[in-house]
């Protein structure tokens, strides 16, 4: 409703849903919660496939979410500054871990000042193969902390028994670029 303070995380509008970008987003399970809670939404990912079922499957909800077929890696001078929020889950896992501070540029690129990184990165394990490629609590740290401040970071509050104490959930705030 117009002139109503917005609740959501992220948002420094009065009037408008936050907008919030999903890196990877599959078939776009994520994107649609996220949709059928008002928020707006983009989700991203490199597989065609992924994108069209994703496509297929909101309309069938009926569902405003936009999904493009696209390299991460490009989004940068397309979506400056476009979204008030990203939200991460298995895209870092999947990224040669050479490439994860240039991923993390690209989401400081594509937020918003003060945008939010909402991201629950898995799996938490000790090696180099992958991908999934091994996440540490220390790793996240180093490639998030030149762009980001975390404001929080730990467990997150539920996890599938098959992930428990795999998964660390990050809060984190864009920094200036």
């Amino acid at each position: 409703m117009a002139g109503q303070t917005s609740t959501h995380a992220g948002s420094s509008s009065t009037s408008r849903a936050p907008h919030i970008a999903l890196p990877a987003c599959g078939r776009g399970h994520d994107a649609r919660l996220l949709a059928r809670h008002g928020y707006a939404v983009t989700g991203f990912d490199f597989a065609d496939a992924a994108i069209a079922e994703a496509r297929g499957l909101a309309a069938t909800e009926r569902l405003a979410v936009a999904f493009e077929q696209r390299d991460i890696f490009t989004l940068g001078p397309d979506y400056a500054e476009r979204f008030d929020a990203v939200w991460e889950y298995t895209c870092f896992c999947a990224i040669d871990p050479d490439r994860r501070a240039e991923y993390a540029q690209v989401l400081q690129a594509i937020l918003r000042p003060g945008g939010i990184l909402l991201a629950c990165f898995y799996p938490l394990r000790e090696g180099t193969d992958g991908p999934p490629f091994p996440v540490s609590r220390e790793g996240i740290a180093t490639v998030l902390e030149p762009c980001f401040r975390i404001v929080e970071a730990g467990e997150p509050p539920a996890s599938p028994e098959r992930r428990r104490n795999l998964e660390w959930f990050v809060t984190a705030e864009r920094r200036a670029s």
